[in-house]
C-alpha cells in the first residue's frame, strides 16, 4: 500500500518558489488500478515523480507498506519493488531488448524467459529479442518494451507516465489490453497510470483528479467519469486528445 501524507512541492521561478503539488494526502491501496488525471500542469506528472523517487517533496512524507521511503533514492525505491515507466521511454544504442530485460529482472535469465515477458505485452518475441533498443523501433514497440521491463522487474507498485503519449491509435488499443491483462494478475500489488484518455479511465478502479497541485476528486469509475464528463477542464483536454487521434469524455 502507498501512503501520501501531506505532500508539497515547490521549483524554483525566476528566483521565486511555484508551488506544483500542494498538501496532497492520498492512499492507493494494494490490488488495485488507480488512473491520475486533471489538467495539463496540474501537477500529476510531477507527483508520479514524487512516487518513484526521482524528485523529493519539501514536505510531508511518502510511506510504502508502512515503511518511509520520503528520502529514499530511485533505486532503493525499485528495490523496494517501485517501478516506473516513463512518458517517453529511453532509447538505448547498443543495447538488444533481451539485455534490458536481462538487466530489469536482476537474473542471468535466458532467451526462452525473456521472451515469455515479451509475449505477455503483445510482441512476437522473436521478431524483438535481438533487436537493439534504438530509433528502429516506433513509440508503440518502445512503450510496450518498457511495460515487458517493468512486467520482468515484478514491481509491487507500476507506475505509468501518460503512457498514450506519441503512439498510434493501433498501439494504443494494444496498451490498453496489456493494461487489462496487468490488472488481472495484479496480486498483492498496484498500477497507478497518469492520463487523461477515456479508454484508459474506463478499466480503473479508482480515478483521482489533481487540479493546480491539489487533489480536488478521488472515487471509483463509476463515481467520477460522469462528473469528469462535464468538467470543463478535464473536457478541454479530452478534446485535445480526441483531435490527436484518441477518444474524448466529452
Amino acid at each position: 500500500m502507498l501512503e501520501l501524507k501531506n505532500v508539497s512541492f515547490k521549483v524554483d521561478d525566476d528566483g521565486s518558489d511555484k508551488e506544483i503539488i500542494r498538501d496532497v494526502s492520498i492512499t492507493i491501496p494494494d490490488d488495485t488500478l488507480t488512473v491520475i488525471t486533471g489538467p495539463n500542469g496540474g501537477g500529476k506528472s510531477t507527483l508520479a515523480r514524487l512516487i518513484a523517487g526521482i524528485e523529493k517533496p519539501d514536505s510531508g512524507s511518502i510511506l510504502f507498506d508502512g515503511e518511509d521511503i520520503t528520502n529514499m533514492s530511485v533505486t532503493d525505491r525499485a528495490r523496494k519493488g517501485i517501478g516506473f515507466a516513463f512518458q517517453q521511454p529511453v532509447r538505448f544504442k547498443g543495447i538488444q531488448v533481451f539485455d534490458l530485460i536481462r538487466l530489469a529482472t536482476g537474473k542471468n535469465i535466458n532467451t526462452e524467459s525473456a521472451c515469455e515477458y515479451l509475449s505477455a505485452v503483445g510482441l512476437c518475441a522473436r521478431d524483438y529479442i535481438d533487436r537493439e533498443v534504438n530509433s528502429s523501433l516506433s513509440g508503440g514497440e518502445l512503450k510496450r518494451i518498457e511495460i515487458a521491463t517493468v512486467l520482468a522487474k515484478g514491481s509491487r507498485l507500476s507506475i505509468f507516465d501518460e503512457p498514450e503519449a506519441g503512439i498510434d491509435l493501433w498501439s494504443f488499443n494494444n496498451l490498453i489490453d496489456v493494461f487489462k491483462s496487468m490488472r488481472k494478475r495484479i496480486k498483492g500489488g498496484s498500477i497507478v497510470i497518469i492520463s487523461h484518455q477515456e479508454r484508459i479511465l474506463n478499466i480503473a478502479d479508482e480515478i483521482v483528479v489533481l487540479k493546480g497541485g491539489k487533489l480536488t476528486g478521488r472515487g471509483s469509475r463509476e463515481e467520477m467519469l460522469p462528473e469528469l464528463a462535464v468538467s470543463n477542464d478535464v473536457a478541454k483536454e479530452c478534446r485535445m486528445n480526441a483531435a490527436a487521434g484518441g477518444e474524448s469524455l466529452c
